[in-house]
């Protein structure tokens, strides 16, 4: 009986470890970004030829009631902005107009729970990877030298 207990739990552990590496486990309405540097080194599209390093967490949270997204850097004392008149379906897709004197996110939209990027330079660029990667890169443990965006 105690050897069922275990697998079962095992099991769930599991279960929630894949589910909080993938961030499918997030606060409703929130996505995060993790994004990466590199170090010693330049990026050559998305391969650092020097030591990628953890960057920036930027979360956004989108509201379908309201139609508007929040966003902030994870840790940072700079305020939070805010999109609005967006045309949001969930939070992992929405789109916001461009408004002048916004304070500037990494991006304006979101598809398929991935963030486009502007082609008209209204938004910087950057490298991200996922959860799990960035958290191994920030534990020190170089895992990998690709971004994945």
């Amino acid at each position: 009986m105690l050897l069922k207990w275990v697998v079962f739990l095992l099991a769930v552990g599991s279960l929630a470890a894949v589910l909080w590496a993938s961030d499918k486990i997030t606060y409703e309405g929130e996505r995060t970004i993790y994004t990466v540097g590199c170090e010693d080194g330049a990026w050559e599209g998305l391969r650092c030829r020097g030591r990628m390093v953890p960057a920036a967490r930027f979360r956004f949270r989108a509201s379908t009631s309201r139609q508007e997204v929040l966003y902030w850097v994870v840790g940072s004392p700079e305020p939070s902005g805010k999109y609005s008149n967006c045309k949001v379906k969930d939070r992992g897709n929405w789109t916001c107009p461009i408004t002048a004197g916004q304070p500037s996110s990494i991006t304006h939209e979101m598809v398929h729970g991935r963030p486009t990027r502007s082609t008209d330079g209204s938004s910087p660029a950057f490298r991200a990877v996922p959860k799990w990667v960035w958290w191994m890169l920030d534990a020190g443990i170089p895992i990998s030298s690709r971004a994945g965006s």
